[in-house]
């Protein structure tokens, strides 16, 4: 349930359009709702100001659907993450206006238009082409949250002509995601020439001495340009929901 909700309840409460019980039975669901299997948090969009997200790795098609369906009666927007295709095709012949990426390996069900709140960008960077799994990630879950995203891919630095090309809406942006895999110079170079926040994700991607990530990683955490902040491997969500706090300050600040 979101504050909007909320308030529309407690004002037809008000106004007697609807009895007191209905108001309980609704109130009731507020905190959480117990699955069985899983305790779904209702209250998340009230204190954070987006829903529960759905982590899929580890859980059935026919966990993520029930969830899904336990968060859609609050009418917000729903994300599921880490969705492989098999249960992607159990979940959308479920429910029938869910949407998936298989790049990203996303769920997304619509209830309501996504707006964003400030004209403040998120800009989204991957290194090479084998990164944008996880930039797409990282894009998706910055648009349904709220956010108006750029995305610039394959401009790493075997090739840096390309980053420079696109130094105007580097520029405009707000908050820049760089996704890198291999040695994880990208961030770096990014943090160097842009005065903008920067968040930094590694991937793996790589050959063997990239130990799956661990080498961008330490490289990011390492890095010479100020101010890169690092999420974990292949975090783009995580690096997507940083960004968009940001730019919630952002807003503020204006």
């Amino acid at each position: 349930m979101n504050s909007e909700k909320l308030k529309d309840l407690l004002l037809k409460f008000k106004k007697d359009l609807i009895p007191l019980e209905t108001l309980l039975l609704e109130l009731r669901k507020l905190p959480y709702e117990n699955l069985g299997f899983a305790i779904v948090d209702q209250h998340r969009s009230l204190r954070l100001g987006f829903p529960e997200i759905i982590f899929g790795e580890g859980k059935t098609g026919e966990q993520i659907a029930s969830i899904m369906e336990s968060l859609a009666e609050s009418g917000e927007n729903i994300l599921a993450t880490r969705v492989n295709r098999e249960k992607a095709n159990f979940v959308t012949s479920k429910i029938k206006e869910v949407n998936y990426s298989p790049v990203a390996k996303i769920l997304t069900l619509e209830q309501k238009p996504v707006k964003p709140a400030t004209d403040a960008t998120i800009t989204v960077i991957s290194a090479g082409t084998a990164d944008i799994p996880v930039a797409e990630e990282a894009y998706l879950t910055a648009r349904f949250l709220g956010n108006r995203v750029e995305k610039l891919y394959d401009v790493g630095v075997a090739g840096i002509h390309r980053l420079l090309d696109n130094l105007e809406l580097l520029e405009k942006s707000s908050v820049l995601i760089v996704v890198a895999g291999m040695e994880g110079a990208l961030p770096s170079v990014v943090g160097g020439l842009i005065g903008k926040p920067t968040i930094a994700v590694p991937t793996s991607v790589g050959y063997g001495a990239h130990f799956g990530g661990i080498a961008p990683l330490l490289s990011m955490l390492n890095s010479c340009a100020p101010g890169v902040t690092v999420v974990n491997i292949d975090n783009g969500f995580g690096a997507a929901v940083a960004a968009t706090l940001i730019n919630r300050e952002i807003r503020t600040w204006k």
